[in-house]
């Protein structure tokens, strides 16, 4: 008997509540003892700082745990993984795509790639710029790939993205049964043939996907935690196609793709043939100091005044909390109705939600709102923009916000700041190189 709630996964013997064919897994060790210290073989950490013991009441001893993957339950020494080896189950569908859009000439040269990546089992990278509409581009390769009885896991660092991307892939996907997995999901047993989820609940997988793709690579945490694109190794299958998507690739990837060592297709523009919003710098003085006496840039009130006039609604990005948490007050007295946003906010939801309704003319926010969230007709300045924060990536994608609609193609993209940095350069550089490229391929009408 197959146990659908244990194939193609890796859990730790002690999430394990239901009864299991033992000839279809194998138990090992989550915690090994090399010479050089411990290992998690659920996660790969070998850093000596993340391991600490305590009293285990399940075998009597002190026990030894591995605290990077504790937020997925605890691997400890008396605590083995059990991995699934046994078949796994697949169902094949008759053209399961109801989509009725059509590409743009790059997204189709993009979507044939991918295409080709997942009939030989390829490694891809998909270099589309923010607003390409890069998932759109999976669709075809999807269907091919679904239409085979392969199962495919679309990942990605952040939650908001995958409780975007769920919804949109059931309505194109309307006869495939989808897994969609998160922190606190309901879906954490079920085998599906499509899984959008998290990279970190990746962790529970093992040698399960036929088609790996893993949305926003450049995005934290999975730019910086190597954890996360080792669960992405373990979870495809040895035999398998694994399509990155960034419309920021780093430095390395950048390099890489130039010089041929990873293949790649690029898409410079949106698919409403309209330039990206190219940046402005504008100095406003030493902000922090003005500030301390309550006081904001003359050049930054000016602005926020201006799209108050127009009713023309904006993002204004900041680099902290703490000060999102006292500017807000003072911006109100410009507008009530004006609101800020951030990560630990606990009507996130509720306001980002009343900001695509329109109900919020300016909404304050930190990077937590840089990629995500798409509203037709707004323009953003930031606010600070010499903060060590504000990365290459994360300036692009913010400037991405802007002009992604057919029928508001253009707006203002405003760096307000204390001194001009690499990043801001770089990213402003970026854009303008996708606009050039677009251009000579072209892509983008004037």
């Amino acid at each position: 008997m197959i146990c659908l709630s244990l194939v193609g996964k890796q859990l730790l013997k002690s999430e394990i509540s239901f009864p299991y064919d033992e000839k279809h897994v194998q138990i090992i060790e989550s915690i090994v003892k090399t010479k050089r210290g411990y290992v998690c073989v659920r996660c790969n950490n070998d850093d000596q700082q993340l391991f600490a013991s305590f009293p285990c009441a399940r075998c009597g001893r002190i026990c030894m745990y591995c605290r990077k993957c504790i937020m997925m339950g605890r691997c400890s020494e008396c605590n083995p993984l059990v991995i699934w080896t046994g078949p796994i189950p697949s169902t094949s569908f008759s053209s399961p795509l109801k989509w009725s859009g059509k590409l743009s000439t790059a997204q189709q040269l993009a979507s044939d790639e991918v295409c080709q990546a997942i009939e030989r089992n390829d490694s891809l990278l998909v270099w589309a710029v923010c607003g390409a509409g890069k998932t759109e581009v999976l669709f075809a390769g999807m269907n091919m790939a679904l239409s085979q009885g392969k199962r495919i896991c679309l990942a990605a660092p952040r939650t908001d993205v995958i409780l975007e991307l769920a919804p949109r892939l059931a309505n194109v996907f309307p006869s495939v049964d989808i897994a969609t997995l998160y922190g606190g999901s309901q879906d954490r047993g079920k085998l599906a043939s499509l899984t959008v989820s998290t990279t970190h609940q990746l962790l529970r997988y093992y040698r399960a996907f036929d088609v790996m793709i893993v949305d926003e690579v450049d995005a934290f945490p999975y730019s910086v935690d190597s954890m996360l694109s080792y669960a992405v190794e373990r979870a495809r299958k040895t035999n398998s196609s694994l399509i990155y998507l960034t419309a920021t690739p780093n430095e390395q990837w950048q390099r890489e793709v130039k010089s041929g060592k990873r293949k790649a297709v690029t898409i410079p523009a949106r698919y409403h043939r309209h330039p990206l919003p190219v940046p402005t710098f504008e100095w406003c003085g030493n902000w922090q100091k003005k500030w301390r006496h309550k006081q904001l840039p003359s050049c930054v009130v000016r602005w926020v005044d201006e799209h108050l006039e127009k009713n023309k609604q904006a993002f204004l990005f900041v680099p902290h909390i703490d000060f999102l948490q006292q500017v807000v007050p003072s911006l109100q007295q410009l507008h009530p109705r004006i609101e800020g946003v951030h990560a630990e906010d606990p009507k996130r939801k509720e306001k980002v939600l009343a900001f695509r309704r329109g109900q919020i003319p300016i909404l304050v926010t930190t990077t937590i709102l840089e990629r995500g969230v798409t509203v037709p007709n707004i323009d953003v300045a930031v606010l600070g923009t010499e903060q060590p924060i504000f990365t290459e990536s994360a300036l692009v994608q913010i400037a991405g916000r802007v002009g992604r609609s057919a029928q508001y193609p253009t707006g203002d993209v405003r760096f307000f700041h204390f001194g001009k940095t690499k990043a801001m350069v770089a990213a402003k550089r970026h854009i303008i190189r996708m606009n050039d490229e677009a251009r000579k391929r072209g892509l983008i009408d004037e």
